[in-house]
Parts: C-alpha cells; structure tokens; sequence
C-alpha cells in the first residue's frame, strides 16, 4: 500500500508561532505532530489545518490560517490556490507558485529565494548588508518519495558581534565553508546547500535522508538540539503512533580542526568528521500535557576521522548508554526531558532539562566541575490581556560551566565550531523576552530583549565557557580543585541585546521589514565590552530572517 509523503517546511520561528498560535487557540495538541520536534512535515500541517473550526476567528487569524493552507496547498482541503490566469501561461498558475507541476504522478514546487538588506552600525559606522540569491524546490514522485532542496549564493557584512565570533572560532554561524569577501575582506561569502529526500516506509513510519539540520523545543533557543549551526549529513527516522513520537536522527557531523591541527577553514583535505546518535521520545499524556525524554551520543575519534560511524551508535532503541559503556567507548553521552502544557486556551508552558554529567555526592558539596546541566523554562501567553494577536514571551535559560564540552574535538556537542544547542556554549544565565503584535493581518511589529550574564576565559584559561576547549584543561581553584566552580566565572560579562521590527507582507512570502538592534556588552576587565546600534532595511522572498541574537 502507498501512502501519500511530504517534505519539511523550512524552520521559521515566525512560520511556527503561527501554527503553534492555532494550536494553544484551539486548547490541545495537534493529533498530526508533536510540537517539540521540528521541523514539521507539511503534510501533518495540512491535517491539523483541517481539523480547525475557523468559527471564532477573527479576520487576523483567517489570514494567517489561510496563508498557511496556500503554503501546504497540495496537502489541504478546500482552498483556492489555484489563480485564473497565468504569467506567460506557466508562471504563477498557484497563488504560491513560481512553477509549478501537478499530476497524479509527479508534484513539482519551485520558487525563487531572495534576501537584500541595507543597514549600518554605529561602532564603526560601516554599511551591513545581505545579498542573497537562490532557489528552492520541493516535489513528490508517484506519491512516495518526496525532495527538498534549497541553494543560495551569499554575500553578508554583519554586525561587529558576528565578526567577533567569526574571528574566535572561524565559522559564520549557521554556515559551513565561507570566504572573505571585499576589499577590506570584512564581508563574508558562502554557499548555503540543504536538501533531503523523504519516504514514508508505512502509515507511520516516516524516513528522511539528506543535509539539513533541526530543533527540538518550544522555545526561542533549545538546550537539546538548536538549527544554530549548519546542515549536516543525517539519516532521520519518525515514527507516530497512538500519542507518541519517537524520533531518531542520525548525524555525521563536522570536527573542529583538519587533521594537521590547523584552521578548519581553507585547507585542501577533506574534514575530520564526527558521529552524532540522538534519540527523542514524546508522549502526550493528555490532549495538553506532554513530555518528552532524549538521549544524543557524539562520537569519534583521531583513528576514526574520515569514517566515524561506530554501528553501535545505529541502534535505534532509547537509553543504551549502558550497553555502549560495555564496549569501552568514549563518546560524549547527553540526557534529559521536556515538556510543555497548554491551559486556559491561553497560555503554553514548556521546558527543558539537559544533564551531561554528575555525581549526586558531589551535588552536595558544591560547584563540582562535572555536575553539568542546563536548563530551561518559560511561558507563552496569546492574546495577551484580551488584546487580539498580542503574543508575549518569557524563557529563562542557563547552562553550568563545561557543559556540552568534553575530552577533544570528536566528542563536544558542536558542528563545524558552532553549538548544537545554545550560541552562548555553556557557563551562562539568560532571561529573554518576546512580544509579537500582528497590527493588520499583513504588518506584524515585533521585539525581543536579551538579557544574559556569562563568563569568558582570561588569559588562555578555561573557565568552562568554550565548549571547545577539552576537559582536562579546565581550571582548578588553588584552595578547592576541582570544586568551587559557579556559572558565570571567569571574566564576567553581562549582555543586554534589545531588537524592534516592523514587518509588512504585501504578498505571499514577500517580506518588506524595517529593523532596529541595540546590543550593549559589558565585560569585567574590558576585553568584551562593546555598545553598538544598527538598523537595517530588508526585502525577503521565500526565505526566513536571518538572526544573529547572541
């Protein structure tokens, strides 16, 4: 029996707050997917879009429910997307579709990409831009394979923030490979390339292969899984069934230095490589109450840099760290929950909680290097205070010192020196604040506020803040040891990071955006401290924002 596959739609957080909006307005969860695991297939959108009664929607939530039928048209029922006449007779023939081929045997969707943005920042007084150009394509054959691919060439200059990370660790953040770009060589060029094919092996089992990354959570970062670094190589497995998900997602990712010790960027031999295992199982426990548990294991290792994969790792089955300790292996084990809970038709509650390593004996005593975790915490409340389409924002999150590092390279939770979770890496405390207002249901203004306080190493120490660095570096206090570290030592930082946006869609997927950032960093001895403000103008076409709030 064939069953009908689908593909992703892209991670947006703006494209997902519409849809979790629905969702908490509807008062349970969706019966198509589980929210903490993202992206979603967009044929599971169009169902839970069609479970909707519109009834008490106001003329705001008709528009944003019925932009995200056009988007999954080919997976809904009862919408117009069809337009009466078409550009040239074959451009536009959808309302959502440059191109577009549909037949019982072939399903094509091909749309170009565009992203031009001009601003400036006041610390240098330089222009910011981004040129982006590309393509994205998405199609099913026979009605059982899908595919995906999305291409972009891209010339950026961004803020002096990034510039500062892409100099410590040399990676543009969320992009792999990249080159300098310019006269003075301040800008940044890169090619951005994810693509995958999907098959739904039965009615509930669905199979995804490709280059692409992912996010676990409900927030506005993931202390499990974030999409802040690039796309990796993965092999994706999704299996939904009575009120559970479990998935599996198998990544070869990319380690930090070539095999010479050297700069990852610019050398001629192929990448060292590492080996991510991460398994998520969600329940829900009642139609607005779920919780989930993972397990993520990265490994590898100098002898194994070209062919990481220890088949160990491919077993599929949750909690096996025991099993793999049998083997002798040395790889970076990862556990913990979340959760979320949706009331009142209101309000969404969610967490997370990440432990890495710990002994309880040492709990007590205080401050031991190992007791590694992270938390998070935080609450979303739509219609705020009776007020149509105000949608408020609150996450709180942290990460002990070391946390997600480990013993070299092969093994800290990172791909191509970013984080798999949070930006900040770890020994930081962040309080966030969002707040979303869909003035017309074509001009949304938004702000986010960024408060953080984290530490940073002096003088070549690792203090447990660059999950780079390998364990046996740490620092050890002269009167404690191995004991006595607290989150936020080292060179102490506070971040205040406040930005506004003023969003107008005047068509489907073409975004005209006016943006302004205020980013103050203050360091303990003046190494970091930094004030800059930049405003930007951006045009956007098929493609979501690119954010850098670190």
């Amino acid at each position: 029996m064939a069953y009908g596959q689908a593909v992703n739609a892209p991670l947006s957080k703006d494209y997902y707050h519409l849809i979790e909006r629905l969702e908490v307005r509807k008062g349970s969860f969706s019966e198509s997917f589980h929210a903490s695991v993202k992206a979603y297939n967009r044929k599971e959108i169009g169902q839970f879009l069609d479970s909707l009664s519109t009834e008490n929607f106001n003329r705001k939530d008709i528009f944003n429910y019925t932009y995200l039928k056009n988007d999954n048209w080919e997976w809904v029922d009862s919408i117009d997307y069809k337009r009466e006449r078409a550009f040239l007779k074959h451009i536009y023939k959808t309302n959502t579709d440059f191109f577009n081929v549909n037949t019982d045997e072939f399903d094509l969707h091909v749309n170009p990409v565009l992203d031009f943005t001009l601003g400036r920042e006041s610390i240098s007084d330089r222009q910011l831009f981004i040129n982006t150009r590309g393509v994205e394509i998405r199609g099913l054959i026979n009605k059982k394979v899908g595919f995906y691919t999305f291409l972009t060439e891209n010339q950026v200059r961004f803020p002096q923030h990034v510039d500062r990370y892409t100099a410590m660790f040399d990676a543009v953040p969320n992009e792999g490979f990249w080159k300098p770009y310019g006269d003075d060589e301040t800008g940044r060029d890169f090619f951005t390339a994810r693509g995958y094919i999907s098959f739904q092996a039965t009615k509930n089992i669905n199979l995804q292969f490709g280059h692409d990354r992912f996010f676990i959570g409900n927030g506005e970062r993931s202390m499990i899984l974030s999409d802040f670094s690039p796309g990796y190589l993965f092999l994706k497995a999704e299996t939904n069934i009575w009120k559970l998900n479990y998935t599996n997602i198998f990544g070869l990712q990319t380690a930090n230095l070539d095999r010479s010790g050297n700069s990852l960027r610019g050398t001629g031999d192929r990448y060292d490589r590492k080996f991510m295992s991460l398994h998520h199982l969600s329940y829900n426990i009642t139609k607005n109450l779920n919780v989930g548990i993972f397990e993520a294991i990265m490994s590898g290792d100098s002898s194994r840099a070209q062919n990481p994969i220890d088949i160990t790792y491919l077993n599929p089955i949750i909690f096996y760290r025991s099993l793999e300790q049998q083997d002798g292996s040395s790889g970076n084990a990862l556990v913990g929950m979340d959760f979320r809970w949706i009331f009142l038709k209101r309000f969404s509650m969610y967490g997370q909680f990440v432990l890495d390593e710990f002994l309880i004996e040492n709990i007590r005593k205080g401050g031991w290097w190992a007791n590694k975790y992270a938390l998070q915490g935080g609450l979303k409340y739509f219609n705020a205070f009776e007020i149509p389409n105000l949608d408020l924002q609150a996450e709180y999150n942290l990460s002990r010192p070391f946390m997600y590092a480990h013993d070299n390279n092969f093994t800290n939770y990172a791909n191509y020196k970013q984080s798999l979770a949070h930006p900040l890496g770890a020994n930081f405390k962040e309080l966030i604040g969002i707040l979303r207002y869909q003035i017309t249901p074509k001009l949304t203004f938004q702000a986010k506020a960024v408060f953080a306080d984290f530490g940073t190493d002096t003088t070549g120490v690792n203090f447990g803040g660059n999950i780079f660095k390998a364990n046996n570096t740490r620092y050890r206090y002269p009167d404690q040891g191995d004991f006595g570290h607290v989150i936020g030592q080292g060179e102490s930082n506070q971040l205040t990071y406040y930005q506004f946006l003023l969003t107008l869609m005047p068509k489907y997927n073409l975004f005209i955006e006016l943006g302004y950032t205020m980013r103050n960093q203050e360091s303990e001895f003046g190494n970091n401290t930094s004030e800059n403000n930049f405003y930007n103008a951006t045009v956007r076409w098929n493609i979501p924002r690119r954010e850098n709030i670190f």
